[in-house]
């Protein structure tokens, strides 16, 4: 039987900060007040020419380098993007395949928001257990600066840019298996976050441009208490089905959307400030790839080691959850 292996973990950080004082400057808040509601100090731009697939090719270039393996290796592109960079076709994914010089691939993208990254890796693990794959490229790519609008004082502070990117290949080795993902989703509270315009509901006219409907909405504070409680849950069923503890946990690594979400999960799942991985306060919320950001800045920090147990735990807007357990399995 073949099983999936996290082999390794890559990221493209853009350059240009963007600080809360700066936003001090076109909106009425201030670093305090903004700190005090997410943890946010600081978050990152991408340039004018630079889009999603720009991205997810810089941060793909370093993890398949870090595996170790060949691009002609590559047998699968998966990208997770709620801002591709066309909004129907062609997917991000084939963009990535093109710039990163693949030979003809099968690549598509995944949208499922700030799950998405977790989502790319339960489709990873499954095509390569059931044998049809053998090096699958996933990868978190989002420019949310191209859909925030900056008169929202609620929103437009929260999210960044940035990339992630991973290689999850085939091994004989059950010891290097990815142990179980696990996803889900409820359409039920769609309205907690979206893009209400420029889709099939509500076609691009004047009236979203004006009304700015191609931007994200937000209802936070019911999001909020949606999320703790969905968060904890879910690693709770992760942990009792594999009959594990927090203990066993060497690195907990949270979706990044606010630092009193994921001090809250923490603190309900007895899991230490040194077992979790925050990076919500240097990048804000990157979305499908704040989780692969935050693996790979603890990884390149020196903290994240082969052997190691990981540990993801995501939620966002449909909304989508989901949870990954593995080891951290680089190529010897």
């Amino acid at each position: 039987m073949a099983y999936a292996a996290f082999r390794s973990i890559g990221a493209y950080i853009p350059p240009k900060i963007m600080t809360n004082a700066d936003f001090e400057k076109i909106i009425d808040t201030t670093d305090e007040w903004i700190t005090k509601r997410t943890g946010i100090k600081e978050r990152r731009i991408s340039e004018e020419n630079e889009a999603s697939s720009d991205l997810g090719a810089k941060a793909a270039e370093q993890a398949i380098e870090r595996a170790g393996i060949a691009k002609e290796d590559i047998d699968l592109v998966i990208c997770a993007t709620v801002t591709p960079d066309y909004l129907c076709m062609p997917s991000t994914a084939c963009l990535i395949a093109s710039k990163l010089g693949l030979p003809p691939v099968m690549a598509y993208d995944i949208s499922a928001a700030c799950t998405g990254f977790v989502y790319a890796t339960s489709v990873a693990k499954a095509f390569i257990e059931s044998g049809m794959k053998k090096n699958v490229l996933i990868i978190g790519a989002e420019t949310y600066t191209s859909i925030l609008d900056y008169t929202d004082r609620g929103t437009c502070f929260i999210f960044g840019d940035g990339a992630g990117a991973a290689i999850i290949s085939a091994t004989d080795n059950k010891e290097e298996a990815i142990v179980d993902v696990n996803c889900s989703s409820d359409g039920n509270y769609d309205d907690l976050i979206k893009t209400p315009g420029g889709g099939s509901k509500h076609p691009c006219s004047q009236e979203v441009l004006d009304q700015k409907m191609a931007c994200i909405k937000m209802k936070g504070n019911e999001t909020f208490k949606l999320a703790v409680k969905t968060l904890t849950a879910d690693v709770e069923v992760m942990m009792k089905k594999h009959n594990i503890t927090n203990e066993d946990i060497n690195h907990f690594i949270p979706h990044q959307a606010n630092y009193r979400i994921i001090s809250a999960v923490g603190k309900a799942l007895k899991l230490t400030d040194e077992q979790t991985v925050v990076t919500v306060d240097k990048y804000g919320n990157t979305s499908a790839a704040s989780i692969p950001m935050a693996m790979n800045y603890a990884y390149e920090q020196g903290r994240i080691k082969a052997g190691d147990t990981v540990l993801f735990d995501a939620f966002g807007a449909g909304l989508t959850w989901g949870s990954a357990l593995f080891p951290f399995s680089p190529n010897k």
